[in-house]
């Protein structure tokens, strides 16, 4: 077995992903340490070098991966862009007019998708939900600017704050969509003028909190099932040939006992 293969066998196993998935959270600690000011008076220095060593062991990482897949094989992964991606934000130089890259190093945690196959598998299935989803939220916008328009004309001169213009109106039905406020706040009010308001907000809520809201969480529930079930089909599928392989060998080598077994007992027969 070649360097490179040796390589590419440890990146694949348990122990390294563990390992990769250690560090990955020890640097969450650390960056959220950096954030407080009596920990970075005492012990500043250390908190950067322990920075600086995980950054580096992710690098050491991405490098063995390049160098045991090759560069073609290593961006063939989506997963290994994503990480190739985080690490190489966390090494640009965070000078002043780049200093908001020195928050972004936070998304080194989101590596920890990568590396745990459970959170693969519900990202990969919002991905795969991404097309359903641009329909859902077509009808919610095309039901948005409909109620806007709406309670704008209805609401807009007796409440300009909430329903001034299309986009107050947007802006307080979104908040009446994710129920925050949106009876005491806003709806209570509007009915001390307009008691009849109800017969416009309640059927907005439903149709948008209880409905549309609703169908998009199915879709993406109906995505990860998918994602689950084509996982489980191709463990299934690797373990079909494997055991066929390994049927294929057993039956190579009864021929080739037979084959032997009747060569001898040929020999024996004409001596």
């Amino acid at each position: 077995m070649s360097f490179r293969n040796r390589v590419g066998g440890i990146l694949d196993t348990s122990l390294f992903q563990n390992v990769i998935l250690g560090v990955i959270l020890f640097n969450a600690v650390i960056l959220g340490l950096e954030t407080v000011d009596p920990v970075m008076a005492q012990a500043g220095p250390l908190i950067i070098a322990l920075d600086r060593l995980c950054l580096s062991v992710f690098v050491v990482e991405i490098v063995a991966k390049l160098y045991a897949r090759g560069i073609a094989g290593f961006f063939r992964r989506g997963w290994n862009i994503f990480d190739f991606i985080i690490v190489g934000i966390s090494l640009v130089p965070t000078t002043q007019g780049l200093s908001v890259l020195r928050a972004l190093r936070i998304l080194r945690l989101l590596r920890v998708v990568s590396v745990a196959p459970s959170l693969r598998r519900v990202v990969e299935g919002l991905v795969t939900a991404l097309p359903g989803m641009g329909s859902v939220f077509l009808l919610m916008g095309m039901i948005f600017y409909i109620g806007s328009v709406m309670a704008t004309k209805l609401f807009g001169a007796a409440f300009p704050e909430w329903f001034g213009d299309l986009g107050r109106s947007a802006y307080s039905l979104f908040q009446i969509m994710t129920l925050e406020s949106w009876s005491m706040g806003i709806v209570r009010p509007v009915m001390e003028q307009f008691p009849y308001a109800w017969a416009f907000f309640v059927p907005f809520i439903m149709v948008t909190t209880f409905a549309v809201v609703n169908l998009l969480v199915g879709l993406i529930v109906n995505s990860m099932q998918d994602a689950h079930h084509a996982e489980d089909a191709e463990k299934t599928d690797t373990y079909r040939d494997e055991v066929l392989s390994r049927l294929d060998r057993l039956e190579e080598m009864m021929r080739g006992q037979a084959e032997r077994a009747r060569d001898s007992a040929g020999s024996g027969s004409r001596d």
